[in-house]
Parts: structure tokens; C-alpha cells; sequence
């Protein structure tokens, strides 16, 4: 049991100047014991916001005692830190001074979640562009009142902005922090002020409790969950794989129950069970687990038609595949074809046909894949999800992105291969990605054909009025259909024509709904468009769960009787009869 603290926590303010410098000179740093980095673009832009209204963003909870020599990862940052009598650790804020040390500095901007600037003229903070306008300067440029000056010099058509640069600067520097320092040598005692601190009002997910428990010595390199995600997304643009899912992924990879007890997880003689992988240990099991991963994402990207995490129906649906490809790198073609073959039956039947719903439905399909048989494994998977006939389709009358149903749709969509309606050139996985940075749904790739507020009301959640465009270069917000009435393409002529018509039709518009829209007959539109897309969802899951086909394993699993040795083998010719 913990004893308390020794001396009241003193109270002190650090000028964001002085607390991003001590980050970036390796005077703060982060225990093992912390949760992993949880904020994405949209909290950081959030969190300088703040900074420039003035508004509070909360105190910091530091702890005083030595560090040892260590290069140290902050971030997207990569830091070599000196040996220290006193370095600051940080108990509470973490998310905080991590974002303001790596959006404040050029090298993070390779992350995504720091690549930010920010718009003189709109005063709003915003992703930093590929290509930079004159007005817009990235922060690491902002912070530094000689760069300021540099951009400026450079930039002389937006002199006017330069006051307003300044002010900004100022700003930034001199925000106070307020900040607790807790001069403390026991380990429990901060872990348990962390815990207290954490726990009130929000409770730790499974993932940040696993982090934590199985955090490895002060100063390792083991590999986080948070980081199996980074390198999935980075490599393969399927975006952000949440941590719980990662976890579950690990979990499921060494044995089928994933709900079982955690703290005991690399203690072989401990656990309760047997481990498909005995004797292994933390490190050994994150990396195995990414890379099962990876495979089965590459499964989904490939063969199962789904581009992105946030068109996966049902996240745990990635677990079982993660346990599959962990015991199977490499299933023979027919297997991986009745493995896209569940997927999506699955998928349209939901968890609800298990008991205890996503628990169930993860616990079960875990259990049916049997380390050393695939075709039993594949068999049984399907199985547990065979019906006597097949289920409805989604409905198409409500259509929402952050539901399995409309995902799936969505996922139908997709494989038409979507245009670009600006350009018409084929939008790609690295679109949709880009266009989803920190999403948990989604909705921003998704664009209406008509304003909301044109459509009747019973016709307003309707499919038919939208469509999948992660890339859309220009200033209508998201309203799509006036560009597939006026395309703005630089071809001309035949190639117009014949660009605008592959355009249409991958959106599933025919010349017929054009006129419909031209006429502003937006009902019959919707009608008419609705039909379409109704056929190509069922045909689009035809195809993947292939209803009418017999769920026969690989001839390589079917066991032959041995013919007599006086009975001769077939010739081709006796085989396919003679010619």
C-alpha cells in the first residue's frame, strides 16, 4: 500500500517557450507506465485554438527525480536525451506537451497529426497543404519570430498579415502552463496518483491497462500498440486501427479467448490455459501480432473489397482474420476466396446471431480456427455463420456511415472504382486515406448529390443521395451533383464527353438522371438513382458471398481413397472422355 507524499506537490507556470524547449532538450519525459499518445489532428488544432483565445487547457502533474542518458521517442519525435540530476516526467499532460512539442517543431510534420499551420486571413488554425499559399504558415514557422520574418520578406503580397503574425507569435510563446511538481522516489506512489488521476469519471480502457502492466523497463524500445497502428496506416493507408482492436488482435493471435485474464499474460506457469505460443515473450508476441495484422488488412485491401478501417463493418471481424493469418501466412487461393466468402457473411449477419453479441460473435469464430488445419478452420467459420437463406440486404432507405450497414454499401460503392469528379481521374486507397486522417467514420469522404434542404423528408437518408468522393478540389462544400451536370475538366472535345460519361458511371448517374436533375426533378432522381444502387449492393454481395456456391475445401484437403494397385490411373483422355 502506498505511504502518500512526503511534501505537498509545489506549484509553478512554464511559458509554452520554455516548456516545448525543455521537450525538445530531453528534460521531459514520459514514464513507461503512461498511456500511449490518444489525440489526433483535431484535438491539436483544438488544444492551439485555446492557446489563441486565451482559454485554459489545464495543469500539468510533474514529477521531479533523475533520468538516465537515452534517446527517447515524444510524439513523432525522436530526442537524445542527456543524463539529468532533475528531468520532469509526466504524470498527467501527456497529450498536451507532446502535441505542443511536435506540432511546434518542422521535423514531426511528418505525422499527420502535426502537420499543421495556420490561415492569416480565415484566423483559423488548419492541415498543413501540399502546396503553401502565402498566407498560410506552418507553425514551427509561426513560433519563430525570425522565420516569421524570413516568410514575410518572402512573401511581401501579404504584408498586411504581418501584424497578425506577430500578435500570433507572441501568443504562443508566452501562454502560461500551470503545472504541480512532485518531488517523490517511489514508483507506486506516482502510479498510483496516475491511476487515481485517470480513473475519476473515465475509466481506462482494457488496452491503456495492458500498455501499462506490460510496459517493459524504464527506458526500452519495445513496441507499443500505438505504434502496430502507426506502421499499418503508414504502409498500407488503411488508417488508424484503434489500440482496443490491436490488443484483441495480439490476444486472439496466442490464444482464442480474448477475454481472458490480462495481468497474467506472458506467465506461462501462472495462466490458466495453454498459449498457442508458449514460452513467448511481450516483445516476440507485438511483433508477431503486426504482422498478422498487416496481412489481414492486406486480405481486406486486396480480395475482401474493404480500403479502409473505417469501412470495416465490424472491427472484431479483423481480430478473427488477424487469428487467422497468424497461424496461416499464406492460405492457397481457394481458402483465401472462402475466407472473403465468410467475411462478408459475417459481415451481413452481424453479431447478433451469437450469443453475447461482439463478445460472443469474437469468442466463438476465435475458437473455430485451429492452429495446423486451415480447412477445418475455414469450414467451421463457415459454418457459424450459415443460414438457410441468405439475410436482407442493408437498407438503403436510412444510410448513416458510422452503421455496419451503411458501411458495407459503401464498400459496393468502392469497388465501381469512384472518379474523381473534378479531374476524373480514378480515386485511390491513398485518396480515401488522406481524406480520413483521424476519423473514426467515414463521413467526410462521403458528399451529398443535392443540398439536404432540396430533398423531400422522407427521401433525406436515402443512399441515393450521396456519394463516395474522398477528393472533391473545390469550394462547393460537399454537394457533388452540379459538377456531374457541369464537369470542370480541362479536356475538351470527344475526351470531355467520353471523361464525363466514366464519371457518371462510376457513381452509378446515367444520362437519364442528369436530365432529371437539370429538369429539377429531384425526387424522381433519388427514385430513380435509389433502384440502381439497390442492384449494385446485391450484386456486389452476390459476388462476395457467393450464395449459390458449394463451400467445398481445396482438393488438396479432400482425402482420396487409394485406388488398388491393379487399377489403372485416369489418362486425360479418360477423363474428359475422348475427343
Amino acid at each position: 500500500m502506498s505511504t502518500g507524499l512526503g511534501a505537498r506537490p509545489s506549484a509553478t507556470t512554464y511559458d509554452v517557450e520554455r516548456l516545448v524547449g525543455m521537450a525538445w532538450q530531453g528534460q521531459i519525459r514520459v514514464p513507461h507506465f503512461q498511456r500511449e499518445l490518444r489525440w489526433g489532428r483535431e484535438d491539436v488544432i483544438r488544444l492551439f485554438d485555446s492557446l489563441v483565445k486565451g482559454y485554459p487547457i489545464g495543469s500539468l502533474l510533474l514529477w521531479v527525480r533523475p533520468a538516465a542518458p537515452q534517446t527517447i521517442t515524444l510524439g513523432a519525435l525522436e530526442i537524445n536525451a542527456p543524463k539529468l540530476d532533475q528531468s520532469l516526467w509526466v504524470v498527467d499532460g501527456q497529450q498536451r506537451v507532446t502535441s505542443l512539442a511536435n506540432a511546434l517543431h518542422e521535423d514531426a510534420a511528418r505525422d499527420s497529426r502535426f502537420a499543421l499551420a495556420y490561415d492569416l486571413r480565415a484566423e483559423e488554425f488548419v492541415p498543413r497543404p501540399v502546396i503553401m499559399a502565402s498566407h498560410v504558415i506552418p507553425l514551427p514557422t509561426l513560433f519563430d519570430l525570425r522565420r516569421v520574418l524570413t516568410w514575410f520578406a518572402k512573401n511581401p503580397e501579404v504584408a498586411e498579415l504581418q501584424d497578425r503574425a506577430f500578435h500570433l507569435t507572441t501568443i504562443i510563446r508566452q501562454y502560461p502552463v500551470p503545472a504541480y511538481q512532485v518531488e517523490q522516489e517511489d514508483t507506486e506512489v506516482l502510479r498510483d496518483i496516475f491511476d487515481r488521476m485517470n480513473n475519476y469519471g473515465k475509466r481506462l480502457s482494457r488496452a491503456e491497462i495492458f500498455s501499462a502492466l506490460n510496459a517493459g523497463p524504464e527506458g526500452g524500445k519495445s513496441l507499443t500498440l500505438g505504434e502496430i497502428s502507426e506502421h499499418i496506416d503508414e504502409d498500407l493507408s488503411f488508417g488508424r486501427i484503434d489500440n482496443d482492436t490491436i490488443l484483441y488482435a495480439i490476444l486472439a493471435r496466442r490464444g482464442h479467448d480474448v477475454q481472458r485474464e490480462i495481468r497474467l499474460e506472458f506467465d506461462d506457469e501462472k495462466r490458466r490455459g495453454v498459449s498457442d505460443f508458449p514460452g513467448e515473450d511481450r516483445d516476440a508476441a507485438f511483433n508477431a501480432g503486426e504482422e498478422a495484422l498487416r496481412r489481414a488488412v492486406t486480405f481486406l485491401q486486396e480480395e475482401a473489397g474493404v480500403p479502409h478501417f473505417t469501412l470495416l463493418p465490424f472491427r472484431y471481424l479483423l481480430v478473427v482474420l488477424a487469428r487467422v493469418f497468424a497461424h496461416f501466412p499464406e492460405p492457397d487461393p481457394t481458402s483465401r476466396r472462402l475466407l472473403r466468402r465468410w467475411f462478408w457473411r459475417a459481415a451481413l449477419v452481424g453479431p447478433e446471431i451469437f450469443r453475447g453479441s461482439v463478445t460472443g460473435a469474437v469468442r466463438t469464430l476465435c475458437a473455430k480456427i485451429h492452429p495446423g488445419d486451415l480447412i477445418g478452420s475455414v469450414q467451421d467459420l463457415l459454418d457459424a455463420v450459415d443460414r438457410q437463406a441468405p439475410p436482407p440486404l442493408p437498407e438503403l432507405r436510412r444510410f448513416k456511415t458510422n452503421e455496419a450497414a451503411g458501411k458495407i454499401t459503401l464498400c459496393s460503392w468502392w469497388a465501381l472504382e469512384p472518379r474523381d469528379p473534378t479531374t476524373g481521374e480514378l480515386m485511390d486507397i491513398a485518396d480515401l486515406a488522406e481524406c480520413l486522417i483521424d476519423r473514426p467514420t467515414p463521413a467526410d469522404a462521403v458528399r451529398y448529390m443535392v443540398p439536404p434542404r432540396q430533398v423531400d423528408v422522407k427521401q433525406r437518408l436515402w443512399a441515393a443521395n450521396r456519394a463516395l468522393v474522398p477528393v472533391v478540389r473545390h469550394e462547393s462544400g460537399k454537394e457533388i451533383g452540379h459538377l456531374l451536370l457541369h464537369p470542370a475538366l480541362t479536356v475538351e472535345g470527344r475526351e470531355l464527353e467520353k471523361t464525363w460519361l466514366a464519371i457518371l458511371d462510376s457513381h452509378l448517374v446515367t444520362l437519364e438522371m442528369v436530365e432529371l436533375l437539370r429538369s429539377g426533378e429531384v425526387e424522381r432522381f433519388l427514385m430513380a438513382r435509389q433502384e440502381v444502387l439497390l442492384g449494385t449492393l446485391e450484386s456486389f454481395l452476390s459476388r462476395m458471398c457467393e450464395w449459390d456456391f458449394e463451400d467445398t475445401p481445396p482438393l488438396a484437403g479432400l482425402l482420396l481413397e487409394d485406388l488398388p494397385d491393379d487399377e489403372p490411373a485416369l489418362s486425360d483422355e479418360d477423363a474428359h472422355g475422348p475427343a
